[in-house]
């Protein structure tokens, strides 16, 4: 099949690329510099120019292909983001759907979507499947935009929708995962609890970019429609994400911050992300496809960023322990 990825280097678009590619996919990656194309070169893909935001870069980029993937986004990295970091986040979600449906919605056979777990997190914090009502916040509500109105406009123009509701990202190459190992490193992370104290833990579901590129396909290629949640086989808190973190980093036990304190350093969006519940399962994915994660559980996959830093010098190991020593 020919398929079309936004976002095509990114931490989950150039993995998908890859996966892609190596399945005989024919993938056309969207691109908005040299070294992005260089990446979706490497990776096995055909860059195209062109950004979500401009329709009219679109018309030339997307080529005649069976299925769209929108793998863009523009996620906020700062430790506090500002709401215009969020708002940016929002338009490339949503903004960017409604422009590739406006250009190839009538030419495409399906459209995929990763959106996010925690979109359907419930109030009260209990388990919950994709056949929860959602409750976004403002980490997840363009996610929700995009949902609902990739559930709309399938009807209007004929596609079939496949939504890929994924866990909480984390990879060696993410932003973020390379903040937490800086930071535990230098003992500037603290674990986010709830409680006055902050001894309340919240059990998340996460995912390696990996294991996300790797459902992607799955997808694809078994042609299932509708909403799945991709996670890892075992939620787990922050503090034991953290924890194990710090071990295989050879590093400090975190200390705890209560949230009520956390959200006037990072902010209410990070805060409520990190010490509500989401806990969730792979099952119904599971059994439409096959689909098993590589990382069963976070413990796996860290210790596989851990390697991936010392491997390509991101670490670096002395008399004392590790040192950063990545951009």
């Amino acid at each position: 099949m020919k398929v079309f990825v936004t976002g095509a280097s990114g931490v989950l678009g150039h993995r998908l690329v890859e996966r892609l590619a190596d399945r005989g996919h024919r993938v056309y990656g969207l691109v908005r510099d040299e070294p992005g194309a260089d990446l979706v070169t490497a990776r096995g893909g055909t860059p195209r120019r062109g950004d979500v935001l401009d329709r009219n870069s679109l018309k030339r980029a997307v080529p005649d292909v069976d299925i769209l993937v929108h793998a863009a986004t523009s996620i906020p990295t700062a430790t506090k983001p500002a709401p215009e970091a969020w708002e940016q986040n929002d338009r490339v979600r949503r903004d960017g759907i409604e422009n590739l449906v406006a250009v190839a919605g009538d030419r495409v056979d399906r459209i995929c979507f990763p959106s996010v777990v925690w979109v359907a997190r419930q109030p009260d914090g209990t388990w919950f499947d994709e056949t929860a009502d959602r409750y976004p916040d403002r980490t997840s509500r363009s996610a929700a935009t995009v949902e609902e109105y990739l559930t709309d406009a399938s009807d209007e123009e004929g596609f079939d929708v496949t939504i890929l509701r994924c866990g909480f990202f984390y990879a060696p190459d993410a932003a973020h995962t390379r903040q937490f190992g800086q930071s535990l490193l230098s003992r500037d992370l603290p674990i986010v609890g709830r409680g006055v104290l902050g001894r309340e833990d919240a059990r998340l579901s996460f995912l390696h970019a990996d294991d996300a590129a790797h459902a992607f396909a799955t997808a694809i290629d078994a042609e299932v429609s509708g909403t799945y949640h991709v996670v890892d086989d075992q939620p787990a808190t922050f503090a034991e994400f953290l924890e194990s973190f710090a071990t295989n980093l050879n590093a400090p036990r975190p200390y705890r911050v209560p949230a009520w304190l956390a959200r006037y350093f990072i902010g209410a969006e990070n805060t409520n992300l990190l010490s509500k519940p989401m806990p969730t399962s792979n099952d119904r994915f599971h059994d439409a496809t096959g689909w098993e994660p590589m990382y069963p559980t976070y413990r796996e996959g860290l210790s596989q960023v851990v390697s991936t830093w010392l491997n390509d010098g991101t670490l670096r190991e002395t008399e004392t322990g590790y040192i950063w020593s990545g951009e």
